[in-house]
């Protein structure tokens, strides 16, 4: 259980310390181009995924970082189930704990969450993100192959099957 709280501490150590320096190095919705297709682009999110509920007056900020409080706890208590040996439930668990964790630091600090990372093609840009964001992805990710994987090993229905 340590060495997994240790993974979900780098990633919130990775996340902090990468908005520290945007912060310190660039201005609000400033944009440094980086590779094709890829900006720099500071922005601030007071909303959830793709700014929902960004206009809501800041009720928002509580109700968010309650959610990733309840759900970091919830976390926890799976990693405390999750045998060592499952490592891909475990992973996807601890990236998604170490995200969650980051945002909440924001949201708790700042009012909000800092975004900087600008994927684009032509004039289409995703909406900004940020490492905390990559690893609830990922995550989530790991977590819904090692279902599939699961169901597919234990002869469950999945996708596959009718």
């Amino acid at each position: 259980m340590g060495f997994r709280l240790a993974l979900a501490a780098f990633v919130l150590l990775a996340d902090q310390l990468s908005k520290l320096a945007v912060l310190r190095l660039m201005e609000p919705y400033q944009s440094l181009p980086v590779l094709p297709g890829f900006n720099l682009t500071l922005a601030f999110n007071r909303g959830a995924s793709f700014s929902f509920l960004a206009e809501a007056g800041g009720w928002q900020r509580w109700l968010f970082s309650g959610i990733s409080i309840v759900a970091a706890v919830v976390i926890i208590v799976l990693l405390r189930r999750t045998p060592l040996s499952d490592r891909i439930n475990g992973f996807g668990l601890v990236l998604v704990l170490g995200g969650a964790v980051g945002n909440l630091v924001d949201r708790l600090r700042l009012g909000h969450v800092v975004d900087f990372l600008d994927v684009y093609y032509r004039a289409w840009h995703w909406p900004a993100f940020n490492i905390a964001d990559s690893a609830i992805c990922i995550g989530a990710v790991l977590l819904v192959w090692a279902m599939w994987r699961a169901g597919r090993a234990g002869g469950g229905k999945d996708l596959d099957t009718p």
